[in-house]
């Protein structure tokens, strides 16, 4: 894959100046080995009185703002450049622990894991626990792939993407009873039903690649580009974080720019923030987000 270049800009706009209370932004890719974070910058309009980055309780690079000035208008651009060499899908032999399901974390492992396998949603009825054991074959030992493969590709096949402008991720049981949502519901309804399982699993944000046909188009059936987007992490012995994407039917990291990863999606927020004035101040937001190969981005910025 080449080199990619992500733009994310994000502008509030006011009737009338407002003071700004502090905003965490969590926009930069996360390195590691099959990510690497090569150039960024984060420009923030009014310039923040102090700026600091810290890592969160999951390892996450947050930067945090603080103002001291007032403004009709407030923006975060972000510019990264990265190179990405995704992972391939995971292959485990009948001789790895995992293999089948179900199976065992190691004793070690286990109480740093057990956040990520504990439910934290209800489920009163059993509704989500009977989907999940849906994906195990009837009276013998399923393929742990076969189990992960099947949900990831179900959610893909049976439900239906749409945007949502409100805030925050609906419960997994509405996901599931209308049978639509956005990337960050399908990966909260996978992550729960996995848990259900005993499998640990863990949110993702972060950006989509969507690949450009040569003539203008778009190809590959991605949906979720143009956006923030998110995605799960599988815990498996031997594999270690596995990276499965339900809204697009991807197993590895092949065209996910991964940024944050968080128990429950309220803690990855991609940006996030207060102001001080009227509720009738604040009269829109607009975002815009572009993952492009390095090259096109840089013909994109010559002038014709």
């Amino acid at each position: 894959m080449p080199l990619l270049t992500i733009t994310h800009r994000t502008e509030y706009h006011y009737a009338r100046p407002v003071a700004f209370g502090e905003h965490r932004v969590m926009l930069r890719p996360s390195d590691g080995h099959d990510l690497r974070m090569l150039q960024g910058s984060l420009v923030i309009t009014p310039q923040p009185a102090a700026l600091r980055w810290i890592h969160d309780v999951f390892g996450n690079s947050v930067a945090i703002a603080t103002f001291d000035q007032r403004s009709t208008r407030l923006s975060f651009e972000s510019t990264a450049i990265v190179e990405h060499h995704p992972s391939e899908e995971f292959a485990l032999t009948p001789d790895d622990r995992a293999f089948f399901y179900p199976f065992l974390y190691d004793e070690e492992e286990y109480p740093d894991l057990e956040p990520f396998i504990r439910p934290q949603y209800g489920d009163p009825e059993g509704e989500l626990s009977a989907w999940a054991r849906g994906f195990l074959d009837d009276g013998a030992a399923t393929r742990s792939f076969d189990i992960l493969s099947r949900m990831t590709h179900g959610i893909r096949a049976g439900f239906s993407y749409r945007r949502r402008h409100a805030h925050g991720t609906q419960h997994p049981l509405d996901t599931l009873q209308t049978g639509s949502g956005t990337c960050r519901d399908f990966a909260l309804l996978m992550i729960e039903a996995l848990r259900r399982l005993g499998i640990a699993a863990r949110f993702v944000s972060g950006y989509l690649f969507v690949h450009d046909d040569g003539a203008g188009g778009r190809e590959g059936g991605h949906v979720g580009g143009g956006s923030t987007h998110a995605w799960v992490q599988v815990y498996l012995p031997s594999a270690g974080w596995i990276e499965f994407d339900p809204t697009n039917g991807i197993i590895g990291s092949r065209d996910l720019i991964r940024v944050a990863v968080a128990r429950d999606p309220y803690q990855a927020i991609p940006l996030h923030g207060s102001y001080v004035g009227g509720a009738d101040d604040f009269l829109r937001m607009d975002v815009r987000i572009a993952v492009a190969s390095a090259e096109d981005a840089a013909l994109a910025a010559v002038p014709a």
